[in-house]
């Protein structure tokens, strides 16, 4: 792994160092695999006051713009990848997933890793993240071990005008119910609130692309963690966000820029908030 941005002292001067002595070869650090506790650091939320949520994205992208292959991630992604996954989930207080990832990828429930348990403990979280499944129709398997036998509660985010039925299977099967919505769909802000309100404020949302379309839409996307994975798809897979388009594209900007083995770690955030 090696850091491209910001670029530090160490970094210019090995740069600078590894350029003059091999001519045509990439400047930056050499390569080697980070430990989980170094992800930790580069990945740790931004400190806040008070009781603000920051909901950060974690996706995947081809060259071409494809967030998925054959219906899902993972064919995109390598061993390093996964590693900040984890550590992504490592960090957050719940994780946001729609319930069309949770059918295609076999959503279960996350699993205390003793590598951040100290770290968790300190801030005062639990010892996994919990899942927050956003659902309109209520169509979930209950009898996926999410529902059955998660470590922390699961939560359910719906609107109001979801069926009643559907909402009290839902609770029987022992998840939280979140009504975010007057009416039958889910409305990004209030789901952000139900959240915040719980004390859940370090929020990861992991897909899928609709659902990442809602919250941009919705303009309470705070931070982007983006993989541009060194490969082409062609074929006419979703990008990593669909839905409506803004009517004035929101910029971000570019926080750091990992690289390993032709793969591009990057993260952005909302230009309204401070760098680090």
């Amino acid at each position: 792994m090696r850091r491209l941005f910001p670029v530090t002292y160490e970094t210019a001067d090995h740069a600078g160092r590894e350029g003059a002595e091999s001519p045509g070869r990439p400047v930056g650090p050499v390569g080697r695999e980070w430990s989980l506790d170094e992800l930790a650091d580069a990945y740790a939320y931004p400190p806040r006051t008070g009781d603000e949520p920051w909901l950060r994205a974690n996706m995947v992208s081809t060259l071409d713009g494809a967030a998925q292959h054959d219906g899902r991630s993972q064919p995109l992604s390598n061993d390093t990848d996964m590693r900040i996954f984890g550590t992504l989930r490592g960090l957050a207080d719940v994780v946001v997933v729609g319930a069309q990832t949770v059918r295609q990828e076999g959503y279960r429930p996350a699993r205390a890793r003793e590598a951040f348990a100290a770290r968790r403990a300190a801030a005062g979280q639990g010892p996994a993240p919990s899942i927050a499944v956003i659902s309109a129709s209520l169509d979930l398997d209950l009898s996926l071990p999410l529902f059955t036998s998660p470590l922390v509660p699961t939560y359910v985010i719906t609107g109001a005008g979801a069926p009643a039925d559907r909402i009290e299977a839902v609770r029987k099967a022992g998840a939280e119910v979140l009504l975010a919505g007057d009416g039958a769909t889910v409305e990004p802000d209030r789901a952000v609130a139900e959240l915040a309100a719980r004390g859940h404020r370090r929020l990861l949302t992991e897909g899928g692309p609709r659902m990442l379309g809602q919250f941009v839409a919705g303009r309470v996307l705070d931070e982007l963690c983006l993989t541009m994975s060194p490969m082409l798809t062609a074929g006419d897979a979703q990008r990593i966000a669909g839905g409506s388009t803004l009517a004035v594209p929101e910029r971000f900007e570019l926080v750091s820029l990992l690289e390993e083995d032709g793969f591009l770690f990057s993260r952005y955030r909302r230009r309204r908030h401070s760098p680090e």
